[in-house]
Formats: C-alpha cells, sequence, structure tokens
C-alpha cells in the first residue's frame, strides 16, 4: 500500500510544537488475528479511506501548549463526583490517577491491582504522584489522559481521534499478514523494534531496549508508511466503542465493510469497582509494560478494553484527520 507525505507539519494557533502528519491512501486490508487472544478474532476483511495521521503519539510538549491555549482541566485533575461512584468510600473521591508501581515479590498474574496504584495526584504534569514532573521528559509521549482529555486535544487541533480499522490499518504498514509491525520476528537481529517490557513483568525489568518507562518518540524505527511509536511505548485511545469479538467477514465478497466504527455503547459498558458502570472504548497498540510472560499485546492486530473516565501511566493517543474533498483533488494538508 502506498505512503504518500503530504505536508511536513500541521499546527493549531502558531504552536510552537507542531505535529508531522503522513496522509495514508487507505485501502482494503484483513483486521484482527485468529491466533492470539480471542478478543482479536475473528480476522476479517475491512476497507478505510484516506486520512492523515500524526508521526507520532502526542507529546508532553504538545499536550502543554493545548493546555496553555485553554486552560483544559484533564479528568485526573478534577475530583470525582460521589454521584457517579455510588460505592466509592469518602477518602477515594480525590484528583488522582492509576500508576504503575511494580511488586517487589511475585504476584498473581490475573490481580492487576497488585501492580497498579490509584495515585493522589498523579496526572500528566506529574506522571508518577508528587514530587514528580515531566522536566526533561517534553518528548515523550503524554499520559494520564483519559477519553475526554484526548477529545479536547483533537478538537483544539482540528483534529480526530483514529477509529480502531484506521489505527491498525495504519500500524499494519502494509504488512498484512505480519505478525508485528516491522514483520513476523519480535526483534528481528537481536533489535528492539518498539518500547516493551524485558523480563518476568511485573517483578523484573531487564530494560534491555534501554527504557524503564516511557521513551522519547521517534527512538525506535518507524513503520513502512513512515509512522513512530504505534506498537509499545503507550497504549492509543480510538473512537471505537468495545467488542468482545470483531464481526465476521461479510456474506458477500461485494460487502467488505467500508470506515467500520466498531461496537455499540450499550454493550461496551464495564462495571468498577466503585459501583460505577461506565462505557468502553478500544486502545490499541500495546505499551512499555507488554511482556512475553503477559499481554502479548505488541502487536497491530491487538486491542483492549478502557473505561472512558480511566486514566495511567501507560496510555496515551495520537490523533488523524480525514482530508476533505478539495484536499483530496488537490493533494495538500494546507
Amino acid at each position: 500500500m502506498e505512503k504518500r507525505v503530504r505536508s511536513a507539519a500541521s499546527s493549531r494557533r502558531g504552536s510552537t510544537h507542531p505535529t508531522a502528519m503522513i496522509y495514508l491512501d487507505g485501502g482494503t486490508f484483513l483486521m484482527g488475528s485468529d491466533r492470539h487472544y480471542p478478543e482479536e478474532a475473528p480476522a476479517h476483511r475491512v476497507a478505510v479511506d484516506g486520512f492523515f495521521m500524526d508521526e507520532t503519539p502526542v507529546t508532553n510538549a504538545q499536550f502543554r501548549a493545548f493546555v496553555e491555549a485553554t486552560g483544559h482541566r484533564t479528568f485526573a485533575e478534577i475530583a470525582p463526583n460521589s454521584k457517579d461512584y455510588p460505592d466509592a468510600l469518602p477518602h477515594m473521591l480525590k484528583p488522582g490517577s492509576l500508576v504503575f508501581s511494580p511488586p517487589d515479590y511475585p504476584v498473581d498474574l490475573r490481580d492487576w491491582s497488585q501492580w497498579w496504584t490509584f495515585r493522589f495526584g498523579a496526572s500528566w504534569r506529574k506522571p508518577y504522584g508528587p514530587g514528580s514532573s515531566i522536566k526533561g521528559l517534553d518528548d515523550h509521549p503524554v499520559v494520564h489522559v483519559a477519553f475526554r482529555d484526548a477529545e479536547a486535544y483533537a478538537r483544539w487541533a482540528g483534529k480526530e481521534l483514529p477509529s480502531e480499522a484506521e489505527w491498525e490499518f495504519a500500524a499494519r504498514g502494509g504488512l498484512e499478514r505480519a505478525e508485528f509491525a516491522w514483520g513476523d520476528e519480535f526483534t528481528p537481529g537481536g533489535r528492539h523494534m518498539a518500547n516493551t517490557w524485558q523480563g518476568q513483568f511485573p517483578l523484573q525489568n531487564l530494560a534491555e531496549d534501554g527504557f524503564e518507562r516511557t521513551s522519547p518518540v521517534r527512538t525506535f524505527p518507524p513503520n513502512n508508511y513512515g509512522l513512530y511509536d504505534l506498537i509499545g511505548n503507550v497504549w492509543e485511545w480510538t473512537t471505537d466503542w468495545w467488542s468482545q469479538r470483531h464481526a465476521g467477514d461479510a456474506p458477500k465478497a461485494c460487502c467488505v465493510p467500508r470506515n467500520p466504527r466498531g461496537g455499540s455503547m450499550e454493550r461496551s459498558y464495564a462495571s468498577l469497582q466503585a459501583g460505577a458502570s461506565i462505557p468502553q472504548k478500544v486502545l490499541k497498540g500495546g505499551s512499555h509494560l507488554c511482556a512475553p510472560n503477559y499481554c502479548r499485546r505488541y502487536r497491530p492486530a491487538a486491542r483492549h478494553a478502557e473505561a472512558i473516565d480511566t486514566s495511567t501511566s501507560h496510555v496515551g493517543f495520537r490523533c488523524i484527520r480525514r482530508p476533505s474533498h478539495a484536499e483530496q483533488k488537490e493533494g495538500s494538508l494546507e
């Protein structure tokens, strides 16, 4: 599939942190996988129209420009409303976010609470909680952004969040049946192609790829479309509501779904510990916490559910733009 660069950068209101975008011509591809986690199945053919996509996840510097321009407060910076979480303990209704906190003893891998801590005061500005900062991390992906925060940034930037199909099409880089975004070997020639976990998760982080947590964008090689960090580093929000499985192939070859938008909000709900029932969106790409012994989701087909009110230290996002007819005709983003 051909990839075309139509614009060196797209910026909003004179931002000093423009985002390079890549234009993807779109096409038909095999989405999902029948060889891994059940929610990735069945593999099925879909088609997407052409779109522009950010070369990288949105960085701390870019998100700061948005906050300074708009005064936006993220979900993690606002105290939860007790009406939304009827069973929550009063002392827990404070601003904060989920932070990865590795244990120093063996734990049950079925219990994620053993390595995730809701830390008061954690936010995109303080990714590990009070006392931490993003000083020196301007070129790292922004984290601790809930879905509404990602949407707000996208609107401000004159962009949108991608659908799951658009995101997966971009991540595959034209390698339709390849296991990974770069081919069928996880570390070709011993080279790390993405920021993932080495060692026994969550106890042993060997950091053989050079990073214990997030890494600067563009650290690892781009895929065939020139896009960075679609695999590993941070999970990325998409607009699709979560579904337990993909829909299968259309019954007729003439009817390949075009620009699918996933399941319904009604079927995406998850019941949370605080008594709340919150709809979920699809995350894609895996993160620096994905390991061979846990969450082998460092693949284009992989997907994960995330409640729209949840922010964590390993979830970020990137944006797309769907071109107007005039832009398609002119061949220019400007």
